[in-house]
């Protein structure tokens, strides 16, 4: 039934019109602030494009117990290896986009599958960045047995013998191969390449020198280089790696423009409330800056890096571009 309305002194039907659209106007504005201010009220899942273990999955449940703590609500990591991180991205590209469901995103899969896999189940703008969480540099190795000690004699060596050595990577089209293909262009060599289905099957050839060659986070090698099984040449970064200090940068061992670091970022579906990602993002901020909470990062062998939304936007449209120059020139393919 239709609410009457008497038509007493000063009763106008268009007035009334306008305050009710007015209202509602009111009330669609403050619905964002309001879910803002009771999120979250159930837990929250980071789904991780990997299998637990190594730099990913760590750097995710970092990230996840801080968010925890500090917002009072459970986080749950759920890993999803496979497809070269499709199956994870493709989840969260597709999830509600209210927060709860977010994506612990690898700098490889999120830059380069884009390019270098075609139909994919997902696109860049189905996601939307809250925050970089760290940042790890990759560093040159090589089998111990293999003649050389620093980054030039390796180079040297390879101008000597093209083709002759191998490299692994953790797969094709990730960081470690396109990267090394990168290094290649940099440095006019030539080696091999050997794909594998992660770090810890391709570490197991580069022990035994079945391949001589790897670009990896410090964090999946460290115990191998203290054993001296492992010969470290260079750190693909501006700086040196506090816990390694006597190995030089790319820089400073005669390869100047090349870089080469893997950063994990925390991504949410396109269309989650700003004020979440807004909520989320300082979240993190201010917890990184906590020193001893860096110094924790540290220990698991990744550094703590924040970046805004913003920010971060800028910088994946950035080195979206730059991969995809190194892809095309290194003429590589999906499988």
């Amino acid at each position: 039934m239709s609410r009457q309305y008497p038509h007493s002194i000063g009763y106008d039907p268009n007035r009334r019109q306008a305050l009710e659209a007015s209202l509602l106007t009111v009330a669609s504005l403050a619905t964002p602030r309001v879910f803002a201010q009771s999120y979250p009220s159930k837990p929250i899942t980071i789904v991780v494009p990997s299998p637990p273990g190594g730099i990913l999955d760590s750097t995710a449940r970092f990230s996840g117990d801080i968010l925890a703590r500090r917002l009072g609500q459970a986080v749950v990591i759920d890993n999803k290896g496979g497809g070269s991180g499709n199956i994870a991205y493709g989840q969260v590209a597709h999830a509600a986009p209210d927060g709860y469901t977010l994506l612990a995103s690898n700098s490889g899969f999120h830059l380069i599958n884009p390019t270098l896999t075609p139909r994919l189940p997902w696109a860049q703008k189905d996601l939307v960045p809250i925050s970089m969480i760290g940042t790890s540099p990759n560093l040159i190795l090589v089998n111990a047995e293999v003649p050389v000690k620093s980054l030039k004699e390796l180079i040297a060596y390879l101008k000597a013998n093209p083709g002759k050595l191998a490299y692994a990577s953790q797969g094709n089209g990730t960081i470690s191969h396109i990267g090394t293909e990168r290094f290649k262009q940099e440095t006019g060599t030539d080696m091999l390449h050997v794909p594998y289905r992660g770090t810890s099957p391709a570490m197991i050839d580069v022990l035994s020198n079945q391949v001589q060659v790897i670009f990896a986070t410090p964090a999946a090698v460290q115990g191998y280089i203290k054993q001296g099984r492992l010969r470290a040449l260079a750190v693909a970064s501006k700086t040196r790696y506090a816990p390694l200090p006597d190995v030089p940068t790319a820089a400073e061992a005669g390869v100047p423009d090349f870089e080469l670091d893997t950063w994990v970022a925390l991504c949410a579906p396109t269309g989650t409330p700003p004020e979440v990602i807004v909520r989320l993002s300082q979240q993190l901020q201010q917890a990184f800056a906590n020193e001893e909470t860096r110094r924790t990062a540290e220990d698991a062998g990744f550094e703590l890096h924040y970046e805004s939304p913003q920010a971060l936007a800028q910088r994946i449209r950035r080195e979206t571009k730059y991969w995809a120059a190194v892809i095309a020139k290194a003429g590589i393919r999906a499988d």
